[in-house]
């Protein structure tokens, strides 16, 4: 049940459990993780923040007015569109509100997070009179660092996958993880199980395997890809909010085409639309219009001051 095999790489991991117990007390990988990524990621922005002159202690009075608003606004964004989940028909108030509320049972996003996280950002620096702009391009190397993070928590809950492929990355997850192939028959077409999985269960040893496209790892690699590239070329930006708008948009195009091949995602109602798939199609359509913006400013700023001279 716990084993999870990369079948196409020779990889087979016997016994990755999502958890473990101290006494009566469950904790699990994925809370860990998060913990874990959100010290990486400000030890990366204190870094970054002494780099270019700014005070360290800032960015950690941010960190802790973060937390709170981030894990709500990732908990809101998920619930808002999962609202059938949670609204059920003969259920009390109380249960629903308790429902909503029980973060232990799954549902953040990623989104809600961020958009929450950036709201917090702007209220910040109002208040500490300083420049958002630049907390923004201080903040977004952590940020990634902390969703690079974030993503091998999926990996533990066997969660954030695709549809079927038996591509050179194709993860192997056992069908018992699920509650077995009879259970997964009630799955298709209204979850994340779909025919095409069911059409080509994979069998090693005499056990059952669901074979997905494991989208987490996609994304935390092309998260890697966008932070190094934001590291490399933060010494030449031309203007603050530049190297976020740049997070944004690296951000958002690796979403558009990652996002299309989960089978969890959350739909806008009535549409029939992946909500973080259209999302990052407008962040990257947001982002290209920032930088172009500010850029085609400073071109004629330019311009200007040399017939100034």
């Amino acid at each position: 049940m716990y084993e999870i095999r990369f079948p196409n790489l020779g990889i087979d991991l016997k016994n990755v459990l999502d958890g473990f117990y101290i006494g009566n007390f469950e904790i699990r990988f994925y809370g860990v993780i998060i913990a874990f990524g959100f010290m990486l990621a400000y030890l990366m922005i204190s870094k970054e923040a002494k780099r270019t002159g700014q005070d360290p202690e800032l960015y950690l009075d941010y960190m802790l007015w973060l937390v709170i608003p981030a894990i709500l606004g990732a908990r809101i964004y998920y619930v808002l569109f999962s609202l059938d989940d949670y609204i059920k028909k003969g259920q009390s108030v109380k249960d629903t509100i308790i429902g909503m509320l029980n973060i232990r049972g799954g549902g953040l996003a990623i989104y809600g997070g961020v958009i929450a996280g950036i709201i917090t950002l702007l209220i910040f620096a109002k208040r500490r009179k300083v420049n958002p702009l630049l907390m923004l391009d201080t903040c977004c190397m952590g940020l990634l660092v902390g969703q690079i993070c974030g993503r091998w928590g999926n990996f533990f809950n066997r969660e954030a996958f695709g549809d079927y492929t038996d591509s050179l990355f194709a993860m192997a997850i056992p069908a018992d993880w699920f509650g077995g192939k009879n259970f997964l028959l009630t799955t298709v077409n209204r979850g994340v199980i779909t025919q095409s999985m069911l059409d080509h269960v994979l069998i090693v040893e005499g056990k059952e395997f669901v074979q997905v496209h494991p989208t987490f790892l996609y994304e935390s690699l092309w998260n890697l890809l966008v932070l190094l590239i934001i590291f490399l070329y933060r010494r030449y930006k031309k203007f603050d909010g530049e190297l976020f708008a740049m997070y944004i948009w690296g951000y958002g195009l690796g979403r558009v085409w990652i996002e299309g091949l989960r089978t969890d995602s959350l739909f806008v109602p009535g549409l029939g639309i992946k909500v973080s798939q259209l999302l990052a199609a407008v962040c990257v359509l947001a982002a290209s219009a920032f930088i172009i913006y500010r850029r085609v400013g400073i071109s004629r700023y330019r311009e200007e001051q040399k017939k100034e001279q």
